[in-house]
């Protein structure tokens, strides 16, 4: 696998060195990143597939193939292209500035969570669960809506490692690799209709799209949740039954459980109140992962974290930054016009790249149908385990799960429940685009005016060019 990752790096930089001479012959002029393409692909594109076929193929070595091809597609970038905000180590300094918070986000998080599902499996609630929950296949499918819920109002992640964590335990360690995806699947689905529910949903409640017009996401999640939820534990109940009563003797640890609600209110609140009063500084600092952070090292008198577990996640959380880092290098910058075809193909494409710059695409670019929008990208990394956060930081507890061929093989009815819940929501709410966040363009309504009549100019989300962009309280008073 090593020498995988060397072949790749020499590769690159051999290219890298033919290319200069085309690179050079640019200087002096306005900066525009140098695509490099094989055909009609960009060699960007290229590199990354070389690299999650690396991941694919090499399960077992997914953490030396992630961080060589995040150093390799560097060096390309640094030597050929460019990045984004300029060529060379300024360029590479201002991209990674730029995505700081993102990363940071996910470092605290993932990290935070790994010792925070520590707690709730000390706890010994997933131990009672059996008592409450049915005894065959359906069992496994009460536990998945769980999750779903439980996504609505936390983070996708925090909701995905507690249903992780109970599985352990009313599964005797025995979960099947479909099941997990079904796991992931549900937290994904859950946060996909709510604002406080998905990092992406997030963002389009800040940029001023209405709550109500991502909740109608949930027409297409919960028929999606009722077929790979059906599939996934008759899965689960033919691999490993669930445990039909609590072990004897088993108490609460009500101390253990506070800690597990303190740290996640933490996180949401922090989500909800910088969104509403400081909207700016989600862009500027990882709120949502410090406060995370505080209300672990809060709680340390009353009982200490599982600091052992620190190492292990720290991997898993690398190899995820690593492919996160190298999605927002890819040259992403336009997206086909927007469309319910183009929303269905965004979830199959947010399988492998990060949903965060697609949404964030979306948004500049205007037209959507949000509810499409939010399920599409929201649910559809769920198809491949390091498609979202949510699968990864489950594959910190199931490391069986980093196998991209058994993750398709056994959760194959994820995908065929994303394609189920999207044309549902096609035939049920139908494709309306929102015309007012078409940003600088004129709303459809006013092509039906006559020609001599001035076209009626649409109202942007925020002020008049050249302005700052409208605070929370902004959006509030103006109806968003």
């Amino acid at each position: 696998m090593l020498q995988f990752c060397r072949v790749l790096g020499w590769a690159t930089v051999l290219f890298g060195a033919l290319s200069l001479p085309g690179v050079a012959a640019a200087a002096g002029t306005a900066y525009a990143p140098n695509i490099v393409s094989l055909g009609p692909i960009p060699l960007d594109f290229i590199l990354f597939a070389c690299v999650l076929l690396g991941v694919a193929l090499f399960h077992n070595q997914t953490f030396n193939v992630a961080v060589g091809g995040l150093i390799a597609i560097t060096l390309y970038k640094l030597l050929v292209t460019g990045f984004k905000p300029g060529p060379g180590l300024e360029g590479l300094l201002l991209h990674l500035g730029h995505e700081w918070v993102t990363l940071a986000n996910l470092l605290g998080l993932l990290l935070g969570f790994a010792l925070l599902s520590k707690h709730f499996e000390d706890s010994k609630v997933p131990e009672i669960l059996p008592h409450y929950l049915p005894d065959d296949w359906k069992g496994g499918f009460v536990l998945l809506i769980l999750v779903f819920v439980i996504s609505s109002f936390l983070d996708n992640i925090a909701a995905a490692l507690i249903g992780g964590t109970v599985a352990a335990t009313v599964f005797r360690h025995k979960v099947h690799i479909g099941y997990l995806a079904a796991i992931v699947a549900a937290s994904n689905a859950g946060g996909s209709g709510s604002v406080v529910g998905d990092t992406t949903t997030t963002m389009m409640w800040i940029d001023g799209v209405k709550p109500i017009d991502v909740f109608e996401a949930y027409v297409a999640a919960i028929p999606a949740l009722l077929f790979f939820g059906y599939f996934a534990s008759r899965q689960q109940d033919a691999h490993c039954r669930i445990m039909k009563d609590a072990p004897p003797g088993v108490k609460v640890d009500w101390a253990r459980l506070g800690i597990v609600g303190f740290i996640l209110v933490s996180a949401v609140l922090a989500n909800v109140l910088a969104n509403l009063y400081y909207p700016a500084v989600l862009d500027r600092f990882p709120v949502i992962g410090a406060a995370v952070w505080v209300a672990i090292v809060l709680a340390i008198p009353i009982r200490k974290p599982e600091w052992s577990l620190l190492p292990d996640a720290l991997k898993g959380t690398i190899f995820l930054l690593s492919l996160v880092t190298i999605a927002s290098m890819m040259p992403v910058e336009h997206l086909p016009p927007a469309s319910w075809q183009t929303a269905f193909g965004l979830g199959f494409v947010s399988a492998v790249f990060d949903n965060i710059p697609l949404t964030a695409l979306a948004l500049k670019q205007g037209g959507y149908d949000w509810g499409f929008l939010a399920y599409a990208v929201g649910f559809g990394g769920s198809m491949i385990w390091f498609g979202s956060s949510a699968g990864v930081a489950l594959s910190n507890i199931f490391p069986e799960a980093r196998s991209v061929g058994a993750w398709l093989k056994g959760g194959w009815h994820v995908a065929v429940g994303y394609v189920l819940g999207f044309f549902v929501l096609l035939a049920v709410i139908g494709w309306h685009p929102d015309s007012k966040r078409v940003k600088g363009n004129v709303a459809p309504a006013a092509a039906t005016q006559p020609a001599t009549a001035p076209a009626a100019a649409v109202e942007p989300i925020g002020k008049s060019a050249g302005e700052a962009p409208p605070d929370g309280q902004d959006l509030m008073r103006k109806g968003y």
